[in-house]
């Protein structure tokens, strides 16, 4: 697993900064985040109190459509999808079924799913967003910034978008300037601008 091209935590207290550091690391690795995440930077201050973060994905996974696995074979009478990897077929079927109806839509085994031409149509079946993985990804990466702020920090702001991300925590209410004053200037110590 490629570790992570930049991280750095700061904090005036040297002892905290080294337990953020350790505990960050643990929680990357635990939640298997330093596969996607490129550069993490974490200033944690609890005299102010604040903690910030701002990180860079490395890659954002694609979204999964049915031709990535299953085959889309149409007929006059019926279009029948070949599936060759199960991990997908229960978000298929539910999107099939808000989409043509449950009542257009059978199974008759593992490995098919059936859908009658008239309904289905002419649609791009083949290019339908069964999954898309960026969305766990999001709820991982916050949760794992949550874990790893101070307890007690509630008061929170947060922006995940174009392989970007930023977490801010405090106990106290955060100023209206807070990206430009703290968020701005740690991206800008890994060399982006936000």
């Amino acid at each position: 697993m490629p570790p992570l091209n930049y991280f750095v935590v700061e904090s005036p207290d040297e002892v905290g900064r080294v337990a953020y550091e350790r505990v960050a690391a643990d929680v990357l690795q635990d939640l298997d985040l330093i596969k996607v995440i490129d550069r993490l930077h974490i200033s944690v201050d609890p005299k102010v109190p604040i903690f910030v973060a701002v990180g860079l994905l490395r890659h954002m996974p694609r979204a999964i459509r049915i031709a990535d696995f299953a085959n889309v074979n149409r007929g006059e009478k019926e279009i029948v999808l070949d599936i060759g990897d199960e991990t997908y077929l229960a978000p298929l079927l539910q999107k099939l079924w808000t989409i043509y109806g449950k009542e257009n839509v059978d199974q008759p085994d593992r490995f098919t799913v059936v859908l009658p031409a008239g309904v289905a149509g002419e649609d791009d079946l083949d290019q339908l967003v069964v999954a898309d993985p960026s969305e766990t990804l999001y709820k991982d990466i916050i949760y794992a910034l949550q874990y790893i702020a101070p307890e007690g920090f509630k008061v929170r702001r947060q922006y995940i978008r174009d392989g970007k991300f930023y977490y801010v925590a405090s106990e106290d209410t955060l100023p209206t300037d807070i990206v430009e004053t703290a968020v701005v200037p740690l991206f800008e110590k890994m060399g982006v601008t936000l």
